[in-house]
């Protein structure tokens, strides 16, 4: 058995230039006897076993003492500081046995979680919970999310590490949340010598629960109950085993060769492989945040090193720029030569380069192409494009190829075919949606969910709270009247004998000036300037999503005039955006905003968000509450404050009727109350729900009606 401080350790190990899980974590797990480890959630202790050094660490009777902390609400937070621990043990019990009960039920997380609950089995692991004290001010809460890991061996030798670092089941590797790392080693003199005894001191006395501010009690008998129930004393080495195959074949079918690189998660090896089985054609119904562009990406270098061509679409020149970084950055060992086509990239058509970029290659440097949608739906784009079964499209965003003019796309002849999206199902064009099914052949079996990705640990627990903005009664009836109109029209268009393109067009106009009732709708702003007093702390990182440039002044000068650090974010905004965004990152504070979330800007490290935004896009919906759950280093929750519209419910219309305006209710209704039932909270919903008791808005039976925004299809 090799001591720990034979060892060649560094004193820092940082993510890209250090491969942290072989050069550290997995040669001292390997050495050691104890392992303390203060890991944050519950659901973040699978990952604290090294997976490929674990049967030594069990042969050399190690024990492990994990401390975690579970996610709590308001009510049970104030009990910490009421002292009403009857009430925070029945809470904390209920928490992890969820957490627990996902962890099994999950298909990414069922083998680490039985092999976890085995060594709880057997005496190996023992759990403790830690909570912050709050002396009953909600605002003094703050998460025991520490991070700091002690190895001991036999002979006396210690190891202490702190840091950004977060394991990953995939090896440990670089998934965008294992940053950094400082290293402290017993024998390496006596400064190293105290501040590992001050480690050790610090982890003991959390473990005895007598540090000041943190109360750390037992894990809760029925979770623990629940676990060892699904453990298997006896196989648990076969499924480390299987865990290491796992790990291997992510390890040769990555996109990322680059030390410490990115490795595929367990639900996109299992979505590679359908797509596969499925001819190699198909789009990926995948949560956003969920790591669709490094699934593409994997499939991308495989393809390119059997030969092929890469056609790439995106809808926007931000996209173009972000697939050409990740492209360059991910690919580097291939060397790819690259052609971008739109955003003012001429160069396909003025050198005639986009021929040779997609015709058959028997050797030479590998290709690709990255286009915007609107170049390669042109004419010009289509017409010089060589396909075949040696050409592979990438479609970003897939369901933008539904529209009318972007169609022209599904008219390229290609091989394999890949699309990606959280929502490939169009809102109200059941005939683009066909469309994309047909060439694409269907989305490939099973979706990726908002839930599913955040029981894997792919987005951010999260908490949602829901604020109801009521109109006002102009608001109200301008509502009624155009709703009436709508309805007189369609009335008009079901008997018409013929298509009327003129009364489709009135149809359309109108839908429009009604949506932005709600967009608009004037008990927003103060509505925003309500929630962040209540909810804004020091140094936290807020986004304020607006729909329109008025809406954004008025919500920043409301903000600022109530001395709230507020600034903004857009297209349109005087200075540098960028360096907006470096300040915010580094200080916290508010950004107010228009537009990000659905272009593809990732701000990951914003932990809370108010939408005031509306949508009857389902997308639109999911896309702006998906991107604040994005993973960051240091965020373990991420809180959504959401502005639902709904109707003045005393109101009638012109003659004396009641409101039609209950399918406001229905425009976001069904996909909030979806969003609340997979937050840290469901109950936060309730609101919404009695809403439409009152209204006699039969929940159940609320369908998805949305439709595409026509106004941003272009």
């Amino acid at each position: 058995m090799i001591a720990l401080n034979e060892l060649s350790l560094r004193p820092s190990y940082h993510k890209g230039q250090h491969d942290i899980a072989q050069d550290f974590y997995v040669p001292c797990m390997a050495c050691a006897s104890r392992y303390d480890r203060a890991v944050g959630f519950f659901t973040s202790t699978i990952y604290t076993i090294a997976w490929s050094a674990l049967r030594q660490f069990v042969e050399h009777d190690g024990k492990m003492r994990i401390i975690c902390s579970p996610i709590l609400t308001a009510d049970d937070i104030k009990a910490i500081g009421d002292g009403y621990s009857a009430r925070l043990d029945a809470a904390c019990a209920e928490q992890m046995l969820t957490e627990v009960r996902q962890l099994l039920a999950s298909d990414d997380m069922r083998k680490p979680a039985r092999v976890l609950a085995s060594l709880v089995a057997i005496g190996v692991i023992e759990f403790r919970v830690a909570f912050m004290d709050t002396g009953g001010d909600l605002s003094r809460y703050r998460l025991f999310h520490d991070k700091v890991g002690i190895f001991c061996d036999t002979t006396g030798n210690n190891v202490a590490f702190k840091g950004s670092m977060n394991e990953t089941y995939a090896g440990l590797s670089n998934d965008g949340n294992l940053e950094s790392v400082d290293v402290f080693v017993s024998w390496e003199g006596q400064r190293e010598l105290e501040r590992i005894s001050e480690e050790i001191s610090y982890f003991d006395s959390l473990w005895g629960n007598d540090y000041q501010g943190v109360q750390v009690k037992s894990f809760p008998d029925t979770a623990l109950s629940e676990l060892i129930d699904a453990s298997d004393t006896k196989n648990w080495p076969q499924l480390v085993d299987e865990i290491c195959r796992d790990i291997e074949q992510a390890q040769k079918i990555s996109a990322d060769r680059r030390v410490g690189g990115r490795q595929p998660r367990p639900h996109q090896l299992a979505a590679l492989q359908a797509w596969k089985e499925q001819g190699r054609r198909g789009i990926l119904e995948h949560a956003t945040g969920s790591g669709k562009t490094f699934t593409a990406l994997c499939a991308i270098r495989e393809a390119l090193e059997a030969g092929e061509n890469i056609l790439i679409v995106v809808p926007s020149e931000l996209l173009l720029t972000q697939w050409s970084k990740e492209v360059s950055e991910t690919l580097a060992d291939m060397d790819p030569n690259v052609l971008l086509a739109g955003g003012g990239n001429n160069e396909w058509r003025e050198d005639k380069l986009l021929g040779p970029f997609t015709g058959k290659r028997s050797e030479g440097m590998p290709r690709l192409v990255i286009a915007t949608m609107q170049t390669a739906a042109s004419d010009q784009f289509r017409g010089a494009v060589r396909g075949g079964e040696h050409l592979f499209l990438v479609a970003d965003e897939v369901h933008r190829l539904g529209s009318g003019y972007h169609q022209n796309i599904l008219s390229i002849d290609s091989g394999p075919r890949l699309g990606l999206s959280a929502t490939p199902v169009r809102a109200g064009d059941p005939g683009g949606t066909a469309a994309l099914l047909s060439y694409f052949h269907g989305v490939v079996p099973p979706p990726f969910t908002l839930a599913d990705a955040v029981k894997a640990g792919t987005l951010t627990p999260y908490f949602y709270h829901v604020h109801p903005v009521v109109l006002t009664r102009d608001e109200q009836d301008a509502w009624n009247d155009l709703s009436k109109e709508i309805s007189q029209l369609y009335a008009q268009a079901a008997f018409a004998k013929a298509e009327n393109p003129h009364l489709h067009d009135r149809i359309k106009n109108l839908l429009i000036r009604r949506a932005r009732i709600t967009k608009a709708a004037a008990g927003k702003v103060p509505l925003s300037l309500k929630v962040l007093q209540d909810f804004y702390r020091s140094s936290q990182q807020w986004i304020v999503y607006c729909d329109t440039q008025t809406q954004l002044t008025d919500v920043l000068d409301l903000l600022r005039q109530h001395d709230l650090p507020a600034g903004e974010y857009h297209s349109a905004m005087a200075g540098d955006r960028k360096q907006t965004l470096g300040l915010f990152e580094a200080n916290g504070g508010i950004i107010v905003s228009i537009r990000c979330l659905d272009e593809g800007v990732d701000i990951p490290s914003v932990s809370h968000a108010l939408i005031l935004a509306s949508s009857k896009n389902p997308r639109e919906f999911i896309q702006r509450r998906g991107r604040v759950l994005r993973r960051s280093p240091g965020k373990a929750l991420a809180h959504i404050h959401d502005a639902i519209v709904v109707p003045l419910l005393s109101a009638t219309d012109s003659d004396g009727d009641p409101v039609p305006g209950l399918r406001i209710l229905e425009s976001e209704m069904a996909r909030a109350i979806e969003f609340g039932k997979n937050a840290r909270n469901p109950s936060s919903v309730r609101e919404l729900e009695i809403i439409a008791m009152k209204s006699g808005l039969d929940i159940s039976g609320i369908v998805e009606d949305g439709r595409e925004d026509e106004e941003d299809e272009e």
